[in-house]
């Protein structure tokens, strides 16, 4: 196990431990999202001609991270790996707060996203995916005759 259980970290633990079940057991949007902590963390909005998704995934390898788009469902699907050193005798590890692991996270898109043109860009621990619109279900003004 990685965290002791010094007597002055015991309310501490409590705490967190409660925190947890909670968030396993709610669903309902806190300050810091969704109960279930996905990782990595999404915001998805748009404008009217794209749909806008960022994953907030630092210290991950953009070539390590797979996005793959099937029948208007959108899957973001890699791996981090562990900066810490691995346990051993002389090492210990009282916190370790950090995901590490494979994740995935899907996503389901609006039908009039275009399948056929969507851009990926990893910048600064972000990646940034643009899915546009598809141009018949733009909104256009139609002239009077």
């Amino acid at each position: 196990m990685y965290r002791s259980l010094f007597p002055r970290d015991m309310f501490a633990e409590m705490d967190r431990l409660q925190r947890e079940m909670q968030q396993a057991f709610d669903l309902s949007p806190t300050i810091r999202g969704f109960g279930r902590n996905g990782f990595p963390a999404l915001n998805v909005g748009g404008t009217p001609q794209t749909v806008e998704i960022y994953a907030f995934a630092p210290g991950i390898d953009p070539s390590t991270v797979e996005v793959n788009l099937d029948r208007g469902l959108l899957t973001i699907a890699g791996e981090r790996k562990s900066p810490l050193p691995q346990a051993d005798a002389n090492a210990a590890i009282h916190i370790n707060e950090r995901f590490e692991g494979a994740f995935r996270r899907m996503l389901t898109l609006p039908e009039d996203a275009d399948p056929e043109a969507v851009e990926a860009k990893y910048r600064d621990g972000v990646l940034h995916i643009t899915v546009q619109r598809r141009a018949s279900a733009q909104p256009r003004r139609i002239t009077i005759q």
